[in-house]
């Protein structure tokens, strides 16, 4: 399908209360698309904007360099595609944040979610789908990552076989999901290396990880070969890549561009201003 144009998608989709829903001075139709540097291809996630038409999002995105949208459910999978866009990361049924992979009984839920998705995923060129580790809920870590590898293991074929890569979210267990279980890289790595499959790696999220280990530039390259996909988020608060943030962005952008990693990096962060005037300054940071 060609690519829309913006005034189209304005006519077409944002009108009436849409419109006045939207804000104001962040994108106007002339303004011809930003050429990025190309070295950190980033990305969006949808939920973060969820007031914004996905069209809307999708042109807007489009037209300050972004080359996809993430954490998409399989209904919207095609959408960014008539914007010259991807998917760079959707929902496949892989589990939920508290239980998912780290128990056994969770297995063939997952494996069935994956077997009915990730066909329609590489039909639509996503290029990942998201899964967890889930809760403790009191069991031992060594437990949780032989569980865990199990899972992976009955699953990882159905990836492979379509060229789309499974990926575990690290996320932190101190503030924001207490309990979680794959919150240490050293947790997730461990998993994904004994899976040993191109199509299972790690999400990489960095405003997680910040908040659990820090050091976050060598930890990354560290472990390049294990991470399929990474997420921001300022720290803390989870909102705006600025100056109130303890992140040096750009930093740790270039500490993943110097590994040569061709997957997306996709912005996470829940906007406390004009939304898609802060999505352009993270956008114009992380362009390194």
């Amino acid at each position: 399908m060609p690519r829309l144009s913006r005034r189209n998608v304005l006519r077409a989709v944002v009108t009436g209360a849409a419109v006045a829903s939207l804000p104001s001075g962040s994108w106007t139709q002339e303004t011809p698309p930003l050429k990025r540097k190309g070295n950190i291809r980033q990305s969006v996630s949808r939920w973060c904007y969820q007031k914004i038409p996905l069209d809307k999002l999708c042109a807007y995105a489009a037209d300050i360099g972004l080359k996809a949208i993430d954490l998409l459910n399989p209904d919207e999978f095609e959408v960014p595609v008539r914007y010259g866009l991807i998917c760079s990361m959707g929902y496949a049924e892989g589990g939920e944040i508290g239980s998912a992979m780290n128990r056994v009984e969770n297995h063939a839920r997952i494996e069935e979610g994956f077997r009915k998705y990730i066909p329609l995923a590489a039909k639509a060129g996503v290029t990942n789908v998201i899964t967890f580790s889930g809760n403790r809920k009191g069991m031992s870590d060594e437990e949780g990552a032989k569980n865990t590898i199990a899972g992976l293991n009955r699953v990882k074929k159905i990836a492979e076989d379509h060229g789309v890569t499974i990926c575990m979210e690290l996320l932190n267990s101190k503030v924001d999901h207490h309990d979680y279980m794959c919150d240490h890289s050293a947790w997730g790595v461990q998993v994904v290396q004994a899976v040993n499959s191109p199509r299972v790696k790690l999400l990489f999220d960095i405003y997680h990880m910040q908040i659990m280990e820090g050091d976050l530039v060598r930890t990354i390259q560290k472990n390049i070969d294990w991470i399929g996909h990474f997420h921001t988020g300022g720290v803390p608060g989870r909102h705006e890549l600025d100056a109130t943030q303890e992140v040096q962005w750009d930093g740790v952008m270039r500490g993943i561009a110097a590994t040569n990693f061709r997957g997306y990096v996709a912005h996470e962060f829940v906007p406390t201003r004009d939304p898609l005037a802060s999505l352009r300054q993270a956008v114009d940071l992380c362009d390194v």
